[in-house]
């Protein structure tokens, strides 16, 4: 399965024009896979979320947008980081993850969480329910995407789920990859122990060590070798050959979130600042070389957030990171 390298498409308000919105994406998944990204990733949301500016800014849907980009591309992975449980029932999940499969000659990986966002749960009619609820329903729905997706017919009576012999055909593969996204220690990474192949780490960069320890201790509370667990860090990166250019991304980006960094404190600035990686590309590697892979992360996962859409920015990307991970 290995995601030493990814690469998400999470913000689309570049364009004011509906119409230009998907060259652009196929374009960056076409960028990402020549430059030798393992996966393109697309969020799994309804409405641009707070984390990236102002909310409400254009989102097209997780998997019909997959479904594209499978005929635009040939080699890359294709996946949700992450897909939001609480909008699909489980097994529509596994047959849509699985028919991505198909329509993508086996590159679909099944990237899934708990949900977060309550504003888009809240007008889009989804119910949204406690925090301990919403990982009772993610629990529930791995117990049936599971065996769908490695060809069994489960039977599964649960709280918030149920499903009767469930048969999911057409698959090509009994071995899709699955990967959980978050920073719960307790819970995100409890579920990750048990069902999943990849875990891919949402948490301030200095929080690393401690997400690591905690994650062998999940481990070990099954009785699985952490090493069979692969795990990456997603990281917000600004990167440009002009060191100033790339710093002035951030500031801008930071602008549209209400945070000036000429004006934050010491504690906002390294608030604002947790996920994310700024400079040129000698800068950018290593910084991600030494706060994040010799931590103990197999792979890194960029957010491209400032300037990913423009061409040439993911290629220089994956020509600057590609070498790091396959040290």
């Amino acid at each position: 399965m290995a995601i030493r390298l990814g690469c998400q498409m999470p913000k689309f308000t570049y364009s004011a024009a509906a119409a230009d919105l998907f060259p652009t994406i196929i374009a960056q998944a076409r960028e990402a896979e020549s430059a030798g990204f393992d996966c393109a990733f697309v969020a799994d949301h309804f409405f641009q979320t707070p984390a990236l500016g102002p909310a409400g800014g254009p989102r097209p849907e997780a998997y019909t947008t997959l479904g594209a980009l499978a005929t635009a591309t040939e080699k890359i992975q294709l996946s949700a980081l992450v897909t939001s449980n609480t909008f699909r029932n489980p097994a529509l999940l596994a047959k849509a993850v699985s028919t991505l499969d198909v329509a993508s000659g086996g590159r679909a990986v099944l990237g899934i969480g708990a949900g977060w966002y309550e504003l888009e749960h809240k007008q889009y009619g989804y119910e949204f329910g406690t925090f301990a609820e919403r990982f009772e329903r993610l629990d529930e729905a791995l117990q049936i995407i599971v065996p769908m997706l490695r060809g069994e017919q489960p039977t599964f009576e649960g709280k918030w789920y149920r499903v009767e012999s469930a048969i999911n055909e057409p698959r090509i593969r009994a071995d899709l990859p699955i990967m959980l996204g978050g920073g719960g220690e307790k819970k995100t990474f409890a579920l990750a122990a048990r069902f999943a192949d990849h875990l891919n780490i949402i948490c301030g960069i200095s929080d690393l060590p401690r997400k690591l320890e905690a994650l062998e201790a999940r481990c070990a509370e099954v009785g699985r070798d952490r090493s069979t667990l692969e795990t990456s860090y997603l990281a917000f990166v600004f990167i440009d050959e002009s060191g100033d250019r790339a710093r002035q991304l951030q500031r801008d980006f930071l602008l549209d979130l209400g945070v000036d960094l000429a004006k934050a404190s010491d504690t906002e600035r390294a608030w604002a600042t947790a996920q994310q990686i700024c400079g040129t590309p000698d800068e950018v590697a290593e910084q991600l070389q030494t706060r994040v892979l010799d931590q103990g992360i197999d792979g890194i996962i960029v957010n491209l957030v400032g300037n990913g859409h423009q061409p040439g920015i993911v290629e220089l990307t994956g020509r600057t990171l590609r070498p790091l991970v396959d040290a």
